[in-house]
């Protein structure tokens, strides 16, 4: 495994946001609403860095069906629990669904090598691919239909996705995550410039629950 990033790479002394997630996270599709509103009230004021926490590596067998059957009740949970959030159940019968998502997590890498900003856009097209349109991004195949569909170098995008330096960016982000002592997604972190480290308490309905917490904290250590 990578070392941690270094002081200089993460800049510390920075009011900085630390968002934790996994593009394959039915949570954190949950919270995309909330955090795209989140990241447009903080602009300029806090920088954001997003951490790629990695759920379940590689793995080419089908799901257990006590797991997939988990898993369904989850998205059945969330719909009722964070209303507005819509699952297609009809990935459980039309895909062979895998505990595997760090491919995705690669292919958001692989994404953002090309251009920063590609990084949101590839983690929205997985999101709509599994959760809206009952594709599976456990798959290479589908991996690489949504890069072409975002105007990708496909050239590119398949040399990265499983390069080494792309698993070791991964390597280094999980680390880092661990690090933050996050265990489960979504986590939204805040680090200051005393090196200090707060957990955040997520609010899938409303963000200003989340900026009182930033204004709380920034407002005592500044």
């Amino acid at each position: 495994m990578t070392d941690y990033p270094s002081d200089d790479h993460w800049q510390y002394g920075d009011n900085r946001l630390y968002y934790v997630h996994d593009p394959m996270c039915s949570w954190c599709w949950a919270f995309a609403p909330v955090w795209n509103r989140l990241v447009a009230a903080l602009e300029g004021t806090v920088r954001i860095e997003t951490i790629l926490g990695g759920l379940a590596p590689d793995a080419e067998q089908p799901m257990p069906g006590v797991l997939r059957e988990k898993i369904r009740g989850i998205w059945q949970v969330i719909e009722i629990e964070v209303p507005g959030t819509r699952f297609n159940f009809d990935f459980w019968e039309h895909c062979t669904p895998r505990r595997s998502t760090y491919p995705a997590c690669r292919a958001v890498i692989a994404a953002s090598r090309q251009a920063p900003e590609l990084e949101a856009y590839m983690i929205h097209a997985i999101q709509q691919a599994y959760y809206l349109e009952a594709r599976n991004p456990s798959d290479h195949s589908v991996l690489i239909d949504l890069a072409s569909g975002l105007g990708l170098d496909m050239t590119r995008f398949s040399g990265d996705l499983n390069a080494p330096e792309t698993r070791a960016e991964l390597d280094w982000q999980i680390a880092f995550c661990r690090k933050l002592g996050v265990a489960g997604f979504p986590s939204l972190v805040l680090s200051h410039r005393r090196r200090e480290y707060d957990r955040l308490r997520i609010d899938y309905r409303d963000p200003n629950a989340i900026l009182k917490q930033i204004e709380v904290i920034t407002g005592r250590i500044n």
